[in-house]
């Protein structure tokens, strides 16, 4: 009987998957977020001003950047370095964070003060990036033929992450918002810290098999996708019993546990493939080809650069423009869907199912921007900045489609944002490894991402926060009607619409260098139809 190996690309994807699929707390606090409002005596500002600490704390990654780097230049030892050195100490920041904002909400703990509570919070949100880099970036390097397919599965999987959170929640603790906190403290600890130990650097190109296994994790995807959808759903319809609730979770385990499958399959297949490439590497004709004249145009023009270098270069700062105009808005607006169906006359019920449906629209966002910018870069050669503008001003008609407040409104406005937000956060990485190259690529993904708390905080502070407090003022700090939220979805979407623009101008500059680097690359790997 053939022997299973566990040390794998495959096994490291599935145990990144599974790391995801509980580290998309980040999407989910307007669970929380009313009973801590309440429980500290925040107006809208004041939690305003927390949830952009947590927005702070989930995109200053740069210390997880840095440490990434550090610990796979020295993965040789397979003891004092990987990725899982990385994946650990955002467990632990994860914890503490999440642990002593349930010990302030339950009274555990006197009542802190609002400093401190940011300082809370942004714990546990930097807990985030430590996990985030370490998946995304070890993926980018274990498939580097396929990055956008990879990079689409894991941001992917971290956008369901926050209905599966959440269905974790419904189902044990029954909607109780203060367990909520508890069982982030825990349970999006715990779990990476026993998958990290999977979570390896393989580079070893396995060839076109990669693609057909990268689908069938796709396809997975999908799959749990659609099966959340269809509870989310069926639970606004018909109020669940308890037995429904535990017999529908446990089907979604069994879902999430599908990949593993997929890695068996892959590993038992690409062992006997790559035993096979190793022959035929031995043929002394692949060392004494001579390259021809477009694959030296490619080696001498491929980029690598360190943060400093991309600090000086223009794409660095257009990138980072267009990320806090479009992902500064988008998560503005996730942070206060709560509110923003309170005011319209929306039930407490139907907000909990509009941040769960966000998270779908999320996860599809993040896997078909990745899926799809793959395709037309290997069959029509198109540059992916392209994809990012056209996101990011669909991003603009769903601000001016919630501003309308019309009825339904917010759940059409949230499909288009969740959507085109998500995709930011597939197509970010990539072109960040494609401009600037893989061997600082966490270090500088995550300067770039600063962006997202800089636009967050300018957007729920300074234009949401301000205008609905003004709105509300002699009301006890309530608005209710559609002029609450008009005026600042449309100031976000004449931000977003300038993010698109800033985009497009990125796609004009680096169209050539696709065309000339990227794309011939992938030719002569024979991965590429153009």
């Amino acid at each position: 009987m053939e022997r299973l190996k566990l040390n794998t690309k495959w096994f490291s994807t599935v145990a990144s998957i599974w790391i995801q699929c509980t580290s998309g707390s980040l999407y989910t606090f307007s669970i929380y977020s009313p009973i801590l409002k309440s429980t500290q005596a925040y107006d809208q500002s004041t939690l305003d001003t927390v949830s952009v600490f947590k927005d702070i704390g989930a995109n200053c990654g740069v210390l997880s950047g840095v440490l990434y780097t550090s610990a796979t230049s020295c993965n040789q030892t397979r003891i004092r370095g990987g990725p899982w050195v990385v994946v650990m100490l955002g467990a632990i920041q994860c914890f503490t964070g999440y642990f002593f904002m349930w010990a302030a909400v339950t009274g555990l703990i006197p009542r802190p003060p609002v400093a401190v509570m940011c300082l809370f919070m942004f714990v546990a949100a930097h807990a985030q990036t430590f996990f985030n880099t370490s998946d995304v970036v070890t993926s980018v390097r274990n498939f580097p033929h396929y990055s956008g397919t990879a990079v689409g599965i894991m941001k992917g999987f971290l956008g369901l992450s926050g209905a599966i959170l959440i269905q974790v929640y419904q189902t044990i603790f029954n909607n109780e918002p203060s367990w909520y906190l508890l069982m982030l403290a825990l349970l999006t600890s715990i779990n990476p810290l026993l998958l990290m130990w999977f979570v390896r650097i393989h580079e070893v190109d396995e060839g076109d098999i990669e693609k057909k296994y990268l689908d069938g994790l796709s396809m997975v995807a999908l799959i749990v996708a659609a099966y959340l959808v269809s509870v989310i759903i069926l639970e606004e319809l018909f109020s669940f019993q308890l037995l429904v609730r535990l017999i529908s979770f446990v089907m979604l385990m069994v879902l999430l546990l599908s990949p593993l499958f997929v890695a068996i399959k892959a590993s038992k297949k690409t062992t006997r493939v790559m035993d096979e490439s190793e022959l035929a590497r031995e043929d002394p004709i692949d060392y004494h080809r001579l390259p021809n004249d477009n694959e030296g145009d490619v080696d001498t023009n491929e980029q690598d650069l360190n943060l400093s270098q991309a600090m000086r270069t223009v794409d660095f700062w257009i990138l980072f423009l267009a990320v806090a105009c479009g992902m500064g808005s988008g998560l503005a607006t996730v942070n206060n869907i709560s509110q923003v169906g309170g005011s319209l006359g929306y039930a407490r019920f139907e907000t909990n199912t509009l941040v769960s449906l966000w998270s779908i629209w999320n996860f599809l966002g993040r896997f078909g921007a990745g899926y799809i910018s793959d395709y037309f870069l290997r069959v029509r050669g198109w540059a992916r900045p392209l994809f990012m503008a056209i996101t990011l001003a669909g991003m603009s008609i769903g601000h001016v489609v919630i501003a309308s407040g019309l009825p339904g409104a917010l759940y059409v406005g949230s499909v288009l944002l969740g959507v085109c937000y998500g995709s930011q956060w597939s197509l970010l990485p990539t072109i960040t490894c494609e401009i600037f190259g893989v061997q600082h690529m966490g270090t500088i993904f995550n300067t770039i991402t600063i962006a997202n708390p800089v636009g967050s905080f300018l957007f729920s502070v300074e234009v949401i926060g301000h205008i609905y407090d003004k709105e509300a003022s002699g009301a006890g700090n309530k608005c209710k009607g559609t002029h609450c939220f008009m005026f600042s979805f449309l100031i976000m979407a004449c931000a977003t619409l300038l993010g698109s623009f800033a985009a497009m101008g990125l796609f004009l500059r680096t169209k050539s260098y696709y065309s000339q680097v990227i794309v011939r690359r992938l030719q002569r790997k024979g991965r590429v139809k153009v």
